[in-house]
């Protein structure tokens, strides 16, 4: 079927019913961490006046996530991901349960309240993953980026809607009836997800381990140029803008008729911008290239926050709110976009659990070093310096570690017949040794490929360790050392295969001499236990 102009509409997502069903009870679940951070924050400047205490709030939500991310990851590549949803959503109406209960019988201390707060961001850090890693799953491939886009409208929605709602509870009754109706929502948000039609279908070898799943995730990142060029930059950019929200609270104080509600109106100012620049996304896109795209989103946000360390007026700080939504929502949407597109569906959870790793480990970070520096000097001196280091620092990324521009096809591809054999070991690892018979004169050009994309690409799937022999006695002789953990392992990476794996394939085919393919031996590598 064509592609029509439909299809890449920034709306084009939500005509599907399945993705606008998850999109809606996503937009709750925001709604809800924006209530809860935004009473968090100003329930803390009630209790002290400390920068550094105010900007722990900010760190007490996200360190979760950087901490637990990359299990919830891992458990979300294998568990049924709507269970895993409904789960997460859950778990934090409990903990909003529990401290609105704290706050109405007045027992709340700032210790406790930041203990709760890192309670109620582990839901956040099991929850983002698997949601992540459902959406590319619902939406056609040429609709992803509209889908993030979404996402990130949903975000900024919710930044707009929850600091509105929560003020005016804060202004009205008080801030445990913030988080009681956070708790109320989070279950609606239950319901929604529960009506989801969806099968989980068991993978046939089995649920893998958790640790295997974990390393394996990592390896997977860590051997991507790609990848890593992603986390980089996202990790530059949340970790200098976090200082606008972690300090934000004490800003709206400091204006001239500040108060909480200046606060929310900073907030929604922020999420109206982002929303509104979701629309020139695509154009954008298209206009600029990744890097290009992703320097211009951060000098915009560090002119927004410039602007709020210089002025107390409420007229000019609003604007700048706006700007620093807008420039937030296109820095954060162009990487997002480049990480999903550089992950296959079977890591994909692991994957972008890595990436929000990254922003929240960075935003806590950050919020912690800001907040400091910030009591060291001023609040303004501290914005100063983050919003000068973080356009510096991302120049420099784009200069030393620069975007190829090229994508991989990661479409999956099970060419490749997994081995029979009558009684699998249970288990002990695996040794794969695949012998290549080259040119010597060729034999330079085979050895780079197989120690760059050939190497990366095993690791990528899961093997243990790597190794290229070359033969002492015959130059002609290459074999290439594969161990796996299992015997099971060894089996998943059949399934793992994609279209650039193949292409890859290919290429080293094409060193080969003789019209029999490659030798390959499997073996059991033997281990003896106890002294000898």
């Amino acid at each position: 079927m064509p592609r029509t102009d439909d299809d890449l509409s920034p709306i084009a997502p939500l005509r599907q019913p399945v993705f606008r069903m998850l999109w809606i009870s996503w937009l709750m679940a925001n709604v809800c961490m924006w209530m809860s951070d935004v009473a968090a924050a100003w329930m803390m400047t009630s209790l002290t006046t400390t920068p550094l205490w105010v900007a722990l709030v900010q760190t007490a939500s996200t360190l979760p996530v950087f901490l637990l991310g990359l299990p919830s990851g891992a458990l979300a590549d294998s568990l049924d991901r709507k269970r895993f949803f409904l789960f997460t959503q859950l778990w934090v109406a409990v903990v909003a349960s529990i401290l609105s209960a704290f706050i109405f019988l007045d027992a709340i201390t700032p210790a406790l309240l930041l203990a709760l707060t890192f309670v109620n961001g582990i839901g956040m850090a099991m929850r983002w993953p698997v949601f992540s890693a459902i959406v590319p799953t619902i939406v056609p491939r040429n609709q992803l980026p509209a889908a993030l886009a979404l996402n990130g409208v949903s975000m900024n929605a919710s930044r707009i809607i929850g600091p509105l709602v929560a003020g005016a509870l804060i202004a009205s009754a008080g801030s445990a009836w913030v988080f009681l109706l956070n708790a109320v929502l989070s279950v609606v948000a239950a319901v929604i997800i529960s009506r989801w039609k969806h099968e989980h279908k068991p993978h046939p070898l089995g649920r893998e381990r958790l640790g295997t799943a974990m390393r394996v995730g990592l390896q997977y990142v860590a051997q991507s140029y790609h990848l890593k060029g992603v986390l980089l930059r996202i990790s530059i950019f949340f970790f200098h803008s976090t200082a606008l929200l972690a300090l934000l609270a004490l800003l709206a104080r400091g204006m001239q008729g500040g108060g909480a509600g200046t606060f929310t109106l900073f907030l929604a100012a922020m999420g109206a911008g982002a929303i509104a620049s979701a629309a020139f996304l695509p154009a954008l896109r298209r206009r600029y290239p990744r890097d290009g795209l992703v320097l211009r989103g951060t000098a915009l946000q560090a002119g927004a926050m410039a602007t709020m360390a210089l002025t107390d007026q409420v007229w000019v700080a609003v604007p700048a709110m706006f700007l620093g939504g807008a420039a937030w929502i296109t820095s954060a949407n162009t990487l997002s976009v480049s990480i999903q597109m550089g992950l296959p569906d079977w890591v994909r959870a692991r994957g972008m659990s890595m990436y929000q790793m990254a922003i929240m480990g960075s935003s806590a970070l950050g919020a912690a070093i800001w907040g400091q520096v910030a009591t060291w000097t001023s609040v303004p001196v501290s914005l100063g310096i983050a919003s000068v280091t973080g356009l510096l620092s991302m120049f420099l990324a784009n200069r030393l570690m620069p975007d190829s521009g090229l994508e991989d096809d990661l479409t999956p591809k099970r060419i490749f017949p997994a081995p029979q054999i009558t009684a699998p070991p249970p288990r002990g690892h695996v040794m794969v040794m695949v012998e290549y018979r080259i040119d010597p004169a060729r034999s330079a050009d085979f050895r780079d490929l197989m120690l760059g994309e050939g190497r990366r690409s095993r690791l990528r799937h899961g093997a243990l360790s790597w190794e290229l022999l070359h033969d002492i006695h015959d130059p002609s002789r290459f074999v290439e050392v594969i161990v796996d953990e299992s015997w099971t392992d060894h089996l998943r990476r059949f399934d793992r295969v994609t279209a650039a794996d193949v292409a890859l394939r290919d290429r080293k085919l094409a060193f080969h001499l003789g019209e029999e393919p490659p030798r390959v031996t499997r073996s059991l590598m033997e281990t003896t236990t106890g002294s000898s």
